[in-house]
């Protein structure tokens, strides 16, 4: 592994880096220290000049081209942050790049690649995943005999990812017990952990992926790069099907545990931390902070690094945050109820089955046009998890004929997503 990335050259990407990308700070973290009985920090990675950390690799890549190559233009693929930092690292060298982007991509991502590289870049969507758009990108590359800036599967973006660890280092005095890192494709974990290993050997590494894209944990326990067929997109700065080949070179031995977290957890995370903290993350930017009560007992008394990798959060995406987190949290329940046909059942149900604090937030007939029969969808949203076992009670006693949509994964995904 200390072969393959070395840490003088981590160094040297970050001399390169110097007026370009942010010195972000790493910060003591008063309330999650205070919960977690540790000394927290957040590498505040979502400050970032393009708000995460992609920059460093896709800048350390590109400056280190020939003149020939960047004269014949760059592409690449990305879900959004990569793009935003190939995008910026165009606009600062003054090279062409053309970027390929998935067409799930948030709105809000594809307008900062705009911004970021002015008129420097053109943006092609295309394809559902990151896989679809990369293919894409790979055959214009060819086409066009342009460069192709990959997004962390190439020496020179690890390198840049690995100044990540270099300031992590430099700011925090103490010996680091535990570090919480994001896993993607692997760039920022084969940067990080190249570095880390040679000048922290002690600290133990926690990979975290989303539950829904373990493509990481997947590969480590099968020992080989396995590709997924299917993943949730949602935690979309993370969720690939499959890791870089020279990131997993370099990953393979090297972390203490990898661990996959739900997203619904993410989602409450996201939102805990703009409540309390005023803190801004995509999902992507939560994972290593998500993590934390996983390893609540592991970490007293210890020093902790969560590394916060972006803030590149859509506004148009907090309902189905806030979602994610309600159901996580078992606070929101969908139910299929037949209504007694005859007149005052809803009202009856209302005033005899909720709670003081339970509030209907979705009603509607299964069947449109005969609202007279068949069994009505309900969204019941909960003040306390304790209060579900009463409602059912309640419903079980007025003699409710119901079944719980959340229970049935297909008719859930059918009826709600």
């Amino acid at each position: 592994m200390s072969n393959i990335i070395k840490t003088e050259d981590i160094i040297i990407a970050a001399s390169l880096l110097k007026g370009v990308a942010k010195r972000t700070p790493t910060e003591f973290n008063i309330n999650y220290s205070e919960q977690h009985q540790a000394s927290i920090y957040f590498k505040r990675e979502d400050l970032q000049i393009v708000r995460s950390y992609k920059l460093r690799g896709a800048y350390n890549k590109i400056v280190n081209l020939s003149d020939e190559e960047k004269a014949g233009g760059i592409v690449c693929a990305s879900a959004g942050n990569h793009a935003q930092g190939v995008a910026y690292s165009c606009y600062k060298l003054n090279i062409q790049g053309t970027i390929f982007m998935p067409t799930t991509t948030p709105k809000q991502k594809v307008n900062q690649v705009k911004l970021f590289g002015k008129n420097n870049i053109d943006i092609i969507l295309s394809g559902d995943t990151f896989d679809d758009s990369n293919k894409e990108a790979v055959n214009f590359c060819s086409s066009q005999n342009a460069t192709y800036v990959h997004p962390f599967d190439d020496k020179k973006v690890i390198e840049g990812q690995g100044t990540v660890a270099l300031e992590i280092l430099e700011d925090i005095n103490e010996e680091i017990d535990y570090l919480f890192l994001p896993i993607g494709g692997g760039g920022l974990s084969a940067g990080v952990i190249s570095y880390f290993k040679k000048i922290s050997p002690k600290t133990k590494i926690i990979g975290v992926e989303p539950a829904g894209a373990p493509s990481m944990k997947t590969s480590l326990e099968q020992n080989k790069i396995v590709k997924l067929n299917n993943i949730d997109k949602f935690v979309d700065g993370a969720a690939v099907q499959q890791v870089g080949t020279l990131n997993f070179e370099i990953c393979k031995n090297n972390f203490h545990e990898v661990i996959a977290i739900p997203e619904g957890q993410i989602c409450s995370t996201i939102i805990k931390l703009y409540n309390e903290e005023a803190i801004v993350v995509e999902p992507a930017g939560a994972l290593s902070i998500a993590a934390l009560q996983e390893y609540n007992e592991k970490i007293e008394n210890k020093n902790v690094v969560c590394i916060v990798t972006g803030s590149n959060n859509d506004i148009g995406r907090m309902q189905e945050i806030k979602e994610r987190s309600l159901l996580f949290e078992e606070l929101k329940y969908y139910f299929l109820i037949d209504f007694p046909q005859r007149p005052g059942a809803l009202k009856e149900f209302v005033a005899e089955v909720l709670g003081p604090n339970d509030d209907i937030t979705l009603f509607e007939y299964a069947k449109k046009n005969i609202k007279e029969s068949g069994p009505a969808l309900v969204g019941i949203e909960l003040k306390n998890k304790s209060d579900f076992s009463s409602l059912i009670e309640r419903m079980k006693k007025k003699e409710v004929k119901f079944s719980i949509v959340n229970e049935n994964k297909t008719l859930f995904d059918y009826l709600i997503l």
